[in-house]
């Protein structure tokens, strides 16, 4: 995982040769106000990057995947192009971040990591935080759109009619179920038919929350959640944020052929002819 995971040492020692980016985003239930915290404190340099303004504003799903022109603008604006390193952490250790990384994935930035353990980790080894608001000199981002990564709700669909595609479910198992209410009102419970369940917390390393587990050690997880290996996969969760810890943990394991699920359960929960299935995958 050294091409994906950097440490705060390292990061320490690189700072002027990369960008760094706050990707920290955070559940309503969560009481935490993300903007407020990065102003307050930061790694030095790092910019803000808003999941739900850097989006389709077209649509009431959430933080959706903006058009590519749109990325390209606001991307640049932060000071970004396609061709830097990019280092992307978030307040939580890993929660957030790996949404950001995919999404610059997704639009063509080439060398995107995440910072191991994200802010705690960087506080904890004592490096210094910044309350300076960076002022980042524009840039050009020249997108190249991976469609591929991206599924919509047809390709999903046609995962229910034997497409070969496996969806795996990144929510809580009691919400996978249908047991518990989601967070969104106005959403069904349960889950898409033939879907597996893994929650994004199995993936974190027992003792060290927010960190991931080891690469060796994550395909034996999903195979375990009944994922075929063998198989392409596609990622989904609440809103598009914990289904990246997926696909970011799928890749860390060398497994190529992936996708997320944009709209994810805010989409197919909140329609009408969607079908949707109670109970253990």
């Amino acid at each position: 995982m050294s091409d994906l995971l950097v440490s705060p040492k390292w990061l320490h020692a690189h700072l002027d040769e990369v960008r760094v980016v706050d990707a920290s985003w955070y559940l309503p239930a969560q009481n935490r106000d993300a903007k407020a915290e990065y102003a307050a404190g930061h790694i030095p340099g790092a910019v803000y990057f808003d999941i739900d303004a850097i989006a389709d504003r077209s649509t009431d799903l959430p933080h959706m995947l903006p058009d590519p022109d749109a990325f390209a603008a606001a991307a640049g604006a932060l000071g970004l192009s396609e061709g830097d390193t990019i280092v992307v952490y978030d307040g939580m250790g890993l929660f957030s971040a790996p949404r950001v990384w995919w999404t610059l994935k997704v639009f063509g930035a080439r060398q995107v990591r995440i910072l191991e353990g994200g802010l705690p980790a960087w506080k904890a080894a004592g490096y210094r935080l910044s309350s300076e608001a960076p002022q980042p000199t524009p840039k050009r981002f020249h997108p190249r759109f991976l469609q591929a990564a991206v599924a919509d709700l047809g390709r999903v669909r046609r995962s229910l009619n034997g497409s070969g595609e496996q969806i795996v479910d990144a929510r809580p198992a009691g919400r996978f179920r249908g047991e518990e209410p989601e967070p969104r009102p106005g959403l069904k419970s349960g889950h898409i038919p033939g879907s597996k369940c893994l929650p994004f917390d199995a993936l974190f390393a027992e003792g060290e929350p927010q960190r991931l587990v080891e690469a060796a050690r994550i395909r034996a997880i999903f195979e375990a959640a009944g994922v075929d290996w063998d198989k392409p996969v596609v990622t989904s969760c609440g809103s598009g944020v914990t289904a990246a810890i997926l696909s970011f943990a799928l890749v860390a394991a060398g497994k190529a052929d992936t996708a997320l699920y944009d709209g994810s359960w805010t989409e197919w929960g909140g329609r009408d002819d969607t079908p949707v299935e109670q109970g253990p995958a």
